[in-house]
Formats: C-alpha cells, structure tokens, sequence
C-alpha cells in the first residue's frame, strides 16, 4: 500500500514512520511511504505557500495553487484517487473508517498549517475530511502519522499475524478483554483460571464475557449498538441457512442496518456498495424497499415472489441466481493438500486467465490486496487458487484441468472454510444454480444447502 503525504515538513513524516512496525512494513515491501514537500510546488519567491485571508482574521492560510500542483504531481490523470485532508472539522476516525481506508491500493494525506487550506483547492481534490479528535494542533503531520499506523496494521503481513488486527477493541462493537502474561501471580494476583485450561471453547467464552462487562462499564454507547446488532443476529438465526449472507455480515460488522422488524433485515455493505434484503413475503420486501439506500450497485436477497416486483418498481434486473450453501458446524475440515499460501500479487495474470474469462482483473487484485486470495501448489507451480469474496461468501475456485481428479478442489474449498470458522463466522457459498457439480462438493463437504435460493440484482443500464 502507498501513502502519499502532502506536507510542509516531509522529514516529520519520514522519520515518524522510521521506526518499530512501519519501518520493517516499509522494509518488506508492505507499505511505502511517499512524502512530498507542499513548499517545492511553490510559483513564488523563497517557496511561499500562505497569504493572508480574505475578509481578515488573524493567521494566514495555505494557497491553493501548490497544494493544487503538488496533488496533480501525485495523482497525474488520476482524478478519483482517494484523498484525506486531516482536519478538526472532519468525521471522526474510526476503525471502521480505518479497515475502509486500509482496501485502498494508494492514499493520499494532505497536512495543512497555519489557518488551513483555501477551500477550493479542498473542494476540488479531497475526497474524504477526517479528524482524530476534538482538539487542535499546530499542523496536520501527527494526525497523519496516526492514520498512516492506523491503517498500515491491517495491511496483511504488517503484523505479522492477521489474528492480532481482527480480534481487539472496537471489533464488533466491542472493546478488548483484558490481557495477561507471565508469572501466573503478580503482586498477589492471578490470571483467571479460564485462560488456563488450555480449552479454546471456554477461552473464547470468558474473553467475549468480559469483552461485553467492560463495554457495558466504559463504553455504554457501544454496548448499546452491540446488544441491537446481536438482538437481530439472534432473530435471524431461526433460519440460519437461508439468511446467513446477512448473519455473517453482521457477526463481522461489515454492514450496517437500516431497518429491521422481526424477521424482516435491511442491511448495507458499504464496502462494496450492496444492499442487502432478509424476507419471505413480498408484502415484507415492498416494507423492506423503503429503507434501501441510495445509488446501491447491487441488491441482495432470497424472497423469490419478491423478483417480480423489483423487476417492475425498481427496473431491477437479476444477474445471478444461486444456490447457499453453509457450514454448520463448528469443527474444521480435514485438509489432504497441505500446500496452500497466500496468493502472490506477481501471478495475477494467472488467475486472470482462469477465473471469469479474464473480466475480473482488479478484483482479483484487490483480494489478493486484501490477503483473501490463496494458491494451492504443486512443488513451485501454482495448480489452482480460491479466495474469499469482499462480501464474505467463499468461492473464486479453480483447479488446473490436469490436477481435477485429486483432492485439491475439496481441500481449496476446505481451506476457506477453516479460515472462516478461524475468523468467528459462519462459513458459506453461493453457487450459481446449474453449477450442480461444486454444489455436489459443497454437500459432501457437510455443507447444508438453504431451502431458497439467493437473487442478485442490479438496475438496469440505460
């Protein structure tokens, strides 16, 4: 990933991001960091960058012709690349701001100084006006600096170990259970028994009770949030099968929801821009329909007497039908081929080649990005690859046509059902019906095929 930091004093942000994780990200090739001085864009004598302000005030504002210039030098013919202006004025940072802002392949951060920036630079280059707090500070560097960590952490193989990004505070709405280490008695205290009994189930229990006491204690607002997501998860689950694209959803805190009445879920996966629809009658999704948000790229849901009406109300067409198919269970799956890694950005070309006849060249990169994309092999030679949709669901398989008659598809889609239940959600597919042949695998696997099918729609193209 790439950081672009548009600054007054690059050396504050160099040497900032010297140390610790970013440097050995940096090192590895996992992030760069790009600091470009705002003042070397300057038309005027001795680089200056400020003027005084229309209309007065004290102080002295940014123009906006280097900050302009310095954006262009970055962006070149790019003119949707994502760009930060840190700003007390902004949204307030927030993890899942962060995991948003962590898909990207560049950022740009632009630092003001002084009184700001002239708006109309900002108006014309910035996509998205964040603040770190309700505080202010003598320029934009430090705010930077604490997006730039903030983000970079959930690059995969920043950490080390995606496990140290996924479980800890502001995950689900929940802060982190407290932690402890060695010796087992410290001042006359003792590290809970739980943690010592080596049982993962019991381990797991503890950590999320405690988890939800300590929210409730500090955070009562998110607790609040968190006992309304689980309140709806909980209804949900009476039909697991049929509504588990929104179950896991939810479990991962990747949508939002924007109505919900008994059994009835509007749902949005900002991310990738789909709404998301659980319902069984068509009275419930014309009451659904009220709540969907706008310029939506895709609708989800699995009401078949709903098709119809969002055909003739909505101008909706289906672009997939499929089958679900979930893990229920929560032991893992034996794996036969044991080669399997994480997908080399270097061998996209490949997976191009052979997954959706060449169409999905950027999505794979993304996925491979986003550390989701994985690669069975035989010695050195990629064999087959499978990934993990950004809307959750398990799927992208393919196997060479030589290797089919091993076990190297049913151990690729294994695979992904072990990472899932290893993530604490509920494994599942979605198999475009008349795909009998990966159904018949995912059943054999013991995965259970839901009573409906799943519709994918999308408006139609004028």
């Amino acid at each position: 990933m790439i950081f672009h930091v548009l600054t007054l004093f690059p050396e504050m942000i160099l040497g900032g991001c010297a140390q610790s994780i970013l440097k050995r990200a940096q090192k590895n090739n996992l992030i760069s960091i790009d600091a470009v001085n705002i003042r070397d864009y300057s038309t005027e004598k001795h680089n200056k960058v400020d003027d005084y302000i229309y209309g007065g005030g004290a102080g002295m504002l940014m123009k906006a012709q280097p900050v302009y210039d310095c954006w262009k030098a970055v962006a070149g013919e790019r003119e949707k690349l994502r760009t930060i202006y840190v700003t007390p004025q902004g949204k307030p940072l927030t993890q899942k701001m962060v995991k948003e802002f962590a898909s990207q392949e560049e950022l740009v951060i632009l630092c003001g100084h002084y009184e700001g920036i002239d708006e109309r630079v900002l108006e014309e280059v910035v996509t998205d006006r964040v603040s770190i707090g309700d505080y202010v500070l003598t320029g934009g560097e430090l705010p930077a600096l604490v997006m730039i960590d903030a983000i970079s952490r959930l690059v995969p193989g920043v950490l080390g170990s995606d496990e140290s990004a996924e479980d800890e505070s502001f995950e689900k709405d929940l802060l982190e259970y407290p932690q402890y280490s060695r010796p087992e008695i410290w001042h006359d205290k003792e590290v809970p028994k739980e943690l010592l009994t080596g049982d993962h189930k019991k381990i797991n229990e503890w950590r999320t009770r405690k988890a939800e006491e300590r929210t409730r204690s500090m955070r009562p607002d998110m607790y609040e949030r968190y006992c309304y997501r689980q309140k709806i998860i909980e209804e949900l689950m009476k039909r697991k099968k049929e509504n588990v694209y929104m179950i896991d959803a939810l479990m991962r805190d990747e949508a939002e929801i924007l109505y919900a009445k008994n059994s009835v879920v509007v749902g949005y996966h900002k991310k990738t821009n789909v709404a998301m629809i659980c319902c069984e009658t068509i009275e419930e999704a014309k009451d659904a329909a009220k709540y969907l948000p706008e310029n939506y790229r895709l609708l989800l849901h699995n009401c078949a007497e709903s098709v119809q009406f969002w055909r003739d109300e909505y101008g909706l067409e289906i672009v997939d039908t499929c089958y679900q198919s979930v893990y229920t269970q929560h032991n893992a799956l034996p794996i036969s081929h044991k080669d399997i890694r994480q997908y080399p950005l270097e061998e996209l070309d490949y997976a191009n080649d052979h997954y959706g006849n060449g169409t999905h060249k950027e999505y794979l990169r993304e996925r491979i990005l986003a550390g989701e994309f994985f690669a069975a092999y035989d010695q050195d030679k990629i064999v087959g690859f499978c990934g993990i949709h950004s809307g959750g669901s398990l799927g992208l398989l393919y196997v060479d046509e030589e290797y089919r008659r091993g076990n190297i598809g049913s151990s690729l889609a294994s695979f992904l059902v072990n990472t899932a239940l290893d993530r604490g959600g509920i494994p599942y597919a979605h198999i475009v019906v008349g795909n009998e042949a990966s159904l018949k695998m995912q059943q054999k696997m013991g995965l259970y095929t839901a009573n409906c099918e799943i519709y994918w729609m999308t408006p139609k193209k004028n």
